[in-house]
């Protein structure tokens, strides 16, 4: 029951509160951002993708989290996602600065990403370390894209996303270290076009 309670506790925390980071917000020293409206607008929606994935990563550590039996296993899901809660509070915040919103379907991508860690978890600690390496490594690759696809001008965003490609390559290794395997390629491919559908969607929605 307390572990019910702590999933729909974040849950309802991830939605509809105020995230709070533990670190601070990445910048670049002396380097100010002045875009204009079209290159606000354009960081605004890839910000908001970057965003939905935090929303869905909360989800995902949050499932595995009340699906493993191991305590350490538990406690190491729990310590990545309050590492993605930085992430959660750094692209909101800067969606706000860019003047946008996020993305108006956030309770439907935590419900998803809620029933695929739970799934993952149910199959097996080993499976549900494998989905962390598998997740974190097509994150880091699509935050690789943005870093190209982001206004060159727009220093605030590109610091943030430089800083969260780092923290999901040390996620994914720290998967691997705990005892995650491979995953099968059909599954991979999956799970990237899931990710492709939600991307594609959260740009605009």
């Amino acid at each position: 029951m307390d572990l019910l309670l702590t999933a729909a506790d974040s849950a309802l925390r991830t939605l509809f509160s105020k995230p709070r980071a533990a670190r601070p917000c990445p910048v670049v020293p002396g380097d100010e951002t002045n875009l204009g409206p079209s290159e606000r607008r354009h960081a605004a929606a890839l910000m908001r993708v970057n965003h939905v994935g935090e929303i869905c990563a909360q989800a995902l550590y949050t499932a595995q989290a009340l699906s493993t039996r191991n305590p350490a296993l538990r406690r190491h899901f729990e310590k990545a996602s309050a590492e993605e809660t930085d992430h959660l509070a750094w692209t909101a915040e800067r969606i706000k600065e860019l003047g946008d919103r996020t993305s108006l379907l956030n309770p439907l991508w935590y419900a998803g990403a809620f029933g695929i860690g739970l799934l993952a978890g149910r199959i097996g600690d080993k499976v549900s370390l494998g989905f962390v390496i598998e997740t974190e490594r097509q994150v880091e690759a699509h935050l690789e894209s943005h870093l190209d696809r982001l206004p060159e001008g727009d220093h605030a965003s590109r610091a943030i996303v430089v800083q969260m490609k780092e923290d999901e390559a040390a996620h994914a290794a720290n998967a691997l270290d705990a005892g995650g395997i491979e995953l099968p390629a059909p599954v991979k491919g999956l799970m990237r076009a899931a990710a492709k559908v939600m991307t594609s969607t959260a740009h605009y929605i």
